[in-house]
């Protein structure tokens, strides 16, 4: 065996030997979930109570504002009947300090996704020592999950949560999502976004792929139209309206603030030493060529600094990875008494 090999094998029996040793002489890697009972009468109940409460604040009982709202109350009352002794449970995540506690169980589902993500960051890692089968296996499952969560959260959120609430509301709330409004009426322009995306459907099909070019375009100018507009006014009138300051700024008593005047005076001449190093109307020879050199350093300033925030930012990701590692799967640490009194 070469000394790759060697050295893989030892870190492997090492962590799997650690890892032994850490479940055998304390507790690692739990969760725990407070269990809260919820009565479907008492849950509607409540809404009852506050539907009562507008029908009482409404200063004329003939408006059309109250009478949807009596409306709503009327069928409320009515699916009250028809929910008597249904219920469910509710599952909050708990710290391990609160295990013992009335109604906190240990949540097999949360403690198996713990392990589950803490052996898929440590096959991720182990690329840092050099590509392996478990990183490429790992690598896979990450793009192939967020894929499918990606579908997923968009079919509930976009066309069940969006869609066909507001096409359906009846059905949708007595199928899928029974929180959605009862005064909720369909709304037929919503037919437009449906046809739309059936007829992007129309790419899979090998003769008729040319009707999805439509709604294709039509969403691309659309999003195009929104994106411009909303970068002139965050990137280009903002900008411009940030260096529209006084030089020189005064307190309320008149005397001069320094700290204000000099971020002032910097913003400004930062600007202008910019625009200057871009402005190719004329040579930067002379005066304008300094003050170009000038601008070029302050954008190797600007670079710098949104380089070192970008690598700051990686760096808090690699840290709060780490914390789930060391903190809530080994129980190495505990910066937060998640676990006082728990070995």
């Amino acid at each position: 065996m070469n000394r790759s090999t060697i050295i893989s094998m030892l870190l492997i029996l090492l962590g799997g030997g650690f890892l032994i040793f850490r479940t055998s002489t304390g507790r690692m890697g739990q969760s725990y979930a407070r269990v809260i009972q919820i009565n479907a009468e008492d849950s509607l109940q409540k809404q009852l109570e506050d539907l009562d409460d507008k029908i009482a604040q409404q200063t004329d009982k003939q408006s059309k504002a109250s009478q949807d709202i009596k409306a709503s109350r009327d069928r409320l009352e009515q699916r009250i009947n028809s929910v008597k002794g249904q219920s469910w449970e509710t599952r909050t995540l708990v710290a391990p300090r609160h295990r013992g506690e009335e109604n906190v169980d240990f949540n097999w589902p949360m403690t198996i996704g713990l392990w589950v993500s803490a052996f898929g960051m440590i096959a991720i890692l182990s690329f840092l020592f050099q590509d392996n089968i478990l990183y490429k296996i790992s690598e896979a499952i990450l793009i192939g999950v967020s894929a499918a969560y990606a579908m997923v959260l968009g079919f509930w959120d976009g066309i069940v949560g969006i869609l066909f609430v507001k096409l359906t509301p009846g059905i949708v709330r007595e199928t899928v999502i029974p929180a959605t409004p009862l005064e909720a009426e369909p709304n037929w322009i919503y037919l437009v976004p449906l046809i739309l995306s059936g007829m992007l459907l129309m790419r899979l099909s090998p003769t008729g792929n040319w009707i999805a070019r439509w709604p294709l375009a039509f969403f691309i100018g659309l999003t195009a139209g929104f994106r411009l507009v909303g970068f002139l006014e965050a990137d280009f009138v903002h900008q411009i309206q940030a260096t529209i300051v006084p030089l020189v700024v005064l307190e309320a008593d008149d005397t001069i603030n320094f700290g204000a005047t000099l971020k002032n005076i910097l913003t400004v001449l930062t600007v202008f030493c910019v625009l200057i190093y871009f402005f190719f109307s004329i040579e930067h020879e002379g005066v304008v060529g300094g003050i170009a050199k000038l601008g070029i350093g302050f954008l190797m300033i600007t670079f710098g600094a949104g380089f070192g925030y970008t690598v700051m930012g990686r760096i808090a990701l690699i840290a709060e990875r780490m914390s789930v590692l060391f903190d809530d799967w080994l129980w190495l640490i505990d910066p937060t008494a998640k676990r006082l009194g728990l070995f």
